[in-house]
């Protein structure tokens, strides 16, 4: 593994295709529609908007397609692992089959976009396959073949795979595809700003200023500027917005990717393991050679162990199954699950109708994002769509959401209350080059990093959001907040929400 590998972890999508660069917002401004976050949501939400008259402003926070959508595995597929099974335990039968078909229908919709404007794009049609070795999971996986035939999903079993592991079984959904989501959306973007869509980037928004169903609710930014609208879309992963109380109906999880060139050729497919660890296969293309993305090691953010490990991991499995000629990538993820695992898409409360929200998509975004997209759009141009009521932000199932909630939230303040009583013993002068840890600071928990030239950052491990303390995440060289997923730059900058605030710095100077 390369140094470079190592020190910044850099998906193979954004490597490989150059994105326009765009300005930041400084005036205020009036228009039909704000989208805030320019990942896969908000650009085919403003794709689709801009190509009906509406006039759109985007706003991102730091660079467009930096966040999720840059760091996917990119596949296209309504097989979200083992799913349909407990959507019919606690939903019924209508309504998994409404989950199924409208994703479903999301591999129709990008595959006529990449036609009619013909993006190359790698898109492939692809089989997704389930598969576990652990015998006690066949029942399982039976169980989710069921769900298929009662539903009427296109499917096939099977009791052996085209791949080197011990596979026990396997379960086919047919006809699902992958792409190079920057490689499509960047088209997407070029026809928005040729239909009179404006874009901005690093242009934070941190409030809405609003009164119930205002008919111009104004998104407030950082710089003090504000963009009045008919319609807010909130599609910036967490809602920076919250009137909802969603990060208490949410968990973040980060999981991990590594694109090597393998020794042994790999047979295509769309491969996902139900067992723990998790592992996800794909082939694609880069720099028109075959690689493969392995992918997996999935853990709540902020509560993993040595980050270093999970790619190891990675390595080792890769090595073992395939061989490595060459390891050319590797990066991790963050994704957002709802107490129920479905996205919550639509208005942020039965109140606040012109404000809608789309998050939460259990490391479906390419498919749960493009349909979020679409279910913004009719809701915009008051297009009644079949599948609102599933997806309504508002909805509360008993079973299982009661416990989820519970869980979640006791986990919560568990690790709050065992973030305020650690007391690390060890000072910033033990902190190596390239290395983070939490440090004693004159009696204060402190985050420490010393970059390769000797130069120390100190930070406040108190999480902006809701006092929670973060944790040092080795492989990504983040302060990550085990509470709600809040992730921070080694100096205490935003990467990603629902803080909106830096962490506090301390000063290094003195020390």
């Amino acid at each position: 593994m390369t140094d470079s590998i190592e020190k910044k972890p850099e998906p193979i999508w954004r490597e490989s295709c150059q994105i326009k660069k765009f300005p930041a917002l400084e005036e205020d401004k009036t228009t039909d529609v704000t989208i805030v976050g320019g990942g896969i949501t908000g650009i085919t939400a403003a794709y689709e908007l801009t190509k009906k008259g509406y006039s759109v402003v985007v706003i991102d926070a730091n660079e467009l397609l930096n966040g999720t959508t840059g760091h996917t595995t990119a596949k296209i597929t309504a097989q979200h692992s083992l799913i349909y099974h407990e959507l019919i335990q606690h939903m019924g039968v209508p309504k998994a089959r409404l989950y199924y078909e409208s994703n479903r229908a999301v591999i129709t919709y990008i595959q006529n976009i990449v036609k009619e404007h013909q993006i190359s794009c790698d898109f492939s049609p692809q089989d997704a396959i389930l598969w576990t070795e652990d015998e006690s999971a066949i029942k399982k996986l039976r169980q989710e073949e069921e769900a298929y035939k009662q539903i009427g999903i296109d499917r096939e079993w099977l009791d052996e795979l085209p791949l080197p592991v011990k596979s026990k079984g396997a379960l086919v959904m047919k006809n699902q595809a992958q792409f190079h989501p920057l490689a499509y959306l960047k088209v997407l973007l070029e026809q928005i700003v040729e239909q009179g869509g404006e874009i901005y980037e690093h242009t934070v928004a941190v409030d809405i200023e609003d009164t119930d169903n205002a008919d111009h609710p104004k998104v407030l930014l950082k710089n003090g500027k504000k963009i009045s609208s008919k319609y807010v879309l909130i599609c910036s992963h967490f809602p920076f917005y919250d009137s909802g109380f969603y990060f208490s109906k949410l968990h973040a999880d980060r999981s991990y990717v590594m694109a090597i060139k393998p020794k042994s050729p790999f047979p295509g497919g769309m491969y996902l393991n139900i067992d723990t660890p998790v592992r996800s296969l794909r082939e694609t293309m880069h720099n028109g050679e075959k690689i493969l993305l392995v992918g997996g090691e999935s853990h709540q953010t902020g509560q993993g162990y040595d980050t270093e490990a999970y790619y190891t991991a990675l390595e080792d499995f890769s090595e073992k199954t395939f061989g490595i000629d060459q390891i050319i990538s590797r990066w991790s993820a963050q994704d957002l699950i709802s107490l129920d695992k479905l996205p919550y898409i639509g208005p942020i409360t039965r109140k606040k109708e012109k404000i809608l929200i789309a998050t939460a998509y259990k490391k479906w975004g390419m498919t749960s994002g493009t349909l979020a997209a679409q279910l913004l759009t009719d809701y915009v141009t008051g297009n009644t769509n079949r599948s609102h009521e599933l997806y309504r932000p508002g909805r509360f199932y008993p079973d299982p959401s009661i416990k989820k909630f519970i869980q979640e939230n006791s986990d919560v303040a568990a690790h709050l209350t065992e973030g305020k009583i650690d007391s690390p013993e060890i000072g910033p002068g033990e902190v190596g080059k390239d290395e983070g840890m939490v440090v004693n600071v004159n009696g204060y928990r402190t985050g420490a990093y010393r970059d390769e030239s000797g130069k120390l950052f100190l930070v406040d491990t108190t999480c902006t959001h809701m006092g929670c303390e973060v944790e040092w995440n080795s492989g990504d060289r983040t302060w990550d907040c085990p509470c709600h997923g809040s992730r921070f730059s080694h100096t205490g900058d935003v990467i990603e929400g629902p803080a909106i605030e830096p962490l506090a710095k301390r000063d290094s100077e003195k020390l």
